[in-house]
């Protein structure tokens, strides 16, 4: 099994990406109220800031920064995705390995996490969060997404409601023409 190695900064601020199991699956944002209850679940128990988050069908970004003397994200959204999956009807197809493991097959065991370094590093993965259903061909504009803490941050005047403006979601968003030689 791969050695993962992960930053624990007491009071750190991180950048995640958290994705179902079922890439073409629109869970998240068809039970978009679980997802929030879940959140608001784990955060009195753990407390947490979210600085930026976006939910998207299959997957989510957020932005966190966590309590002085607290590094434990893990427990956070082990929390999260737990009581999520306990609100959803048990519909999905279960692996053998998952149901020997009491898996439900919901999400994806692991997640992406990064380490925020700077300023300029925290204003681009929240920038990254709100553009993201853009990205996706979601919607044309930042503004439209209703599932994004954008949406407080326009209200609070830490972003105008046309940030970003329209934009074509069209083309390559970093990905490659040619494989990797």
């Amino acid at each position: 099994m791969p050695n993962y190695r992960r930053a624990f900064v007491p009071g750190g601020c991180w950048f995640f990406t958290v994705t179902l199991l079922d890439r073409g699956s629109t869970a998240l944002v068809d039970h978009i109220d679980p997802l929030r209850r879940a959140t608001a679940w784990t955060r009195r128990r753990y407390p947490f800031q979210i600085d930026a988050a976006v939910v998207l069908p299959d997957h989510l970004h957020a932005v966190w920064t966590l309590p002085p003397g607290d590094a434990d994200f893990s427990i956070r959204w082990r929390m999260i995705k737990t009581r999520f999956v306990q609100a959803l009807a048990p519909t999905e197809c279960r692996s053998p390995v998952g149901i020997a493991r009491g898996e439900r097959g919901i999400w994806q065991r692991r997640f992406w996490e990064h380490l925020i370094r700077d300023e300029r590093d925290y204003a681009r993965h929240v920038e990254y969060c709100y553009i993201n259903p853009v990205k996706h061909g979601l919607v044309r504009r930042v503004v439209d997404w209703p599932f994004s803490s954008f949406h407080r941050d326009v209200r609070a005047g830490v972003f105008p409601e046309d940030w970003a403006g329209e934009e074509d979601a069209t083309g390559k968003f970093g990905e490659r023409d040619e494989p990797r030689s």
